[in-house]
């Protein structure tokens, strides 16, 4: 695949996604580069290490300004939480060059990947029921 085709494809998968899938594919992102940074610092490539953590916070950025209080706004406030100290880990492992605190960052992304997945199973699970027997609006409600 051409870099050309490889942008218009991107294009339109960022395009024509949910919210749901878009926070997805920020949280995959934030993983790649904050795996691209690690292996910079073992390698002692610290230009690579550079980027890979400066795109990896500019993700980590745009996951916690776009958190929904509308929902649920004291878990909201635990998720920025979390997004700081994230943050506050990347920060500090680019500039001390301690690729350890990149594996706990990966880690912890890994972790709210997994759970976003989770919750992205259940919005799907609660639309087909929905779908399926629009009249009923008892049970459980979940908002991305």
């Amino acid at each position: 695949m051409t870099p050309a085709t490889a942008n218009a494809y991107l294009k339109t998968k960022v395009m024509t996604a949910s919210p749901e899938e878009l926070r997805l594919m920020l949280l995959d992102g934030a993983i790649k580069f904050a795996r691209q940074g690690r292996d910079g610092l073992a390698a002692r490539d610290f230009e690579a290490a550079f980027e890979g953590v400066t795109s990896c916070r500019s993700i980590v950025i745009e996951l916690m300004t776009n958190v929904r209080d509308d929902v649920d706004p004291q878990l909201c406030e635990r998720v920025r939480t979390v997004y700081g100290f994230i943050f506050q880990e990347l920060t500090v492992a680019g500039f001390r060059k301690e690729p350890q605190r990149l594996d706990r960052v990966i880690e912890l992304l890994e972790y709210e990947r997994e759970t976003w997945v989770l919750l992205m199973d259940k919005l799907s699970e609660e639309r087909a029921e929905a779908a399926k027997s629009p009249g009923d609006s008892g049970g459980f409600s979940v908002q991305a």
